[in-house]
């Protein structure tokens, strides 16, 4: 049958028909295709962990620009997911612990080492079980001053981090230790330990996670540095890795 009796059973001009002959590909379905691309990278280069809202801002930052729903729907197009599928593990509630004020009010830059210190704790699923990690940063330096790893996350995982960092630094004036509300930072051990030791507490208000974003940022890059993968790595692995990022230096900048 001709091609214009086709075109016109079909409702179809010729000329459009032709003109998709020459490129059948629209200039949205290309620009689909390349952003698909991008967002395939930057899911991998991240473990297979991020979701459609990091992935929107990585686009952002490479000068990419695309709403969030497009993003959202070209991973559903091609079966991209965040990691999902587990619970953050529960812990037992102890006694009525320490509240102290929050005093570091995201004064996040201030202008001398040793003046200010922010601690947090992140865990990493894998398949040996969970390993957890205690850091603690200062903040003029942006540099990693303290750290532990245990498989339980417990009062002494934060001490022992806390701990390396007195020991490496031995500040000669009072410093300021900011953390979250977690019951390890609010233990009567860890207000020992503060005051044996010359500093001072700081907490961040409850449920406001942007009171230590310093820390957040932090363990978020560093799960992107050392693509961690919670399917497949194990626990000697994950130390090995991290030991190799933070030493002979022991230091990470977080933008």
């Amino acid at each position: 049958m001709p091609t214009r009796q086709l075109c016109r059973i079909f409702d179809v001009h010729p000329s459009g028909f032709y003109a998709w002959l020459k490129q059948p590909a629209s200039r949205r379905a290309r620009r689909d295709v390349k952003l698909t691309g991008l967002i395939k990278q930057f899911w991998l280069e991240s473990g297979s962990v991020y979701g459609y809202r990091k992935l929107h801002s990585d686009l952002r930052d490479v000068g990419e620009k695309c709403g969030i729903n497009r993003v959202h729907k070209l991973m559903k197009l091609e079966g991209i997911k965040a990691q999902v599928g587990y619970r953050k593990p529960r812990h037992r509630s102890g006694n009525q612990h320490v509240v102290v004020p929050h005093r570091l009010q995201r004064e996040f830059n201030p202008m001398a080492p040793n003046t200010a210190w922010v601690t947090d704790i992140t865990y990493i699923k894998t398949h040996e079980g969970w390993l957890y990690l205690a850091v603690v940063l200062d903040l003029f330096s942006r540099k990693i001053v303290g750290w532990s790893m245990q498989s339980l996350m417990t009062k002494q995982l934060v001490l022992d981090a806390l701990l390396m960092a007195v020991w490496r630094r031995k500040p000669k004036s009072e410093v300021m230790v900011h953390s979250d509300q977690g019951s390890q930072y609010t233990s009567y051990e860890w207000q020992s330990f503060l005051a044996e030791h010359g500093l001072e507490g700081s907490m961040s208000r409850r449920g406001n996670c942007h009171d230590n974003a310093v820390a957040e940022s932090f363990f978020q890059l560093l799960k992107r540095e050392l693509r961690v993968s919670v399917k497949t790595v194990s626990h000697f692995g994950f130390i090995r890795s991290l030991h190799n990022l933070l030493f002979p230096q022991l230091s990470f900048y977080p933008n």
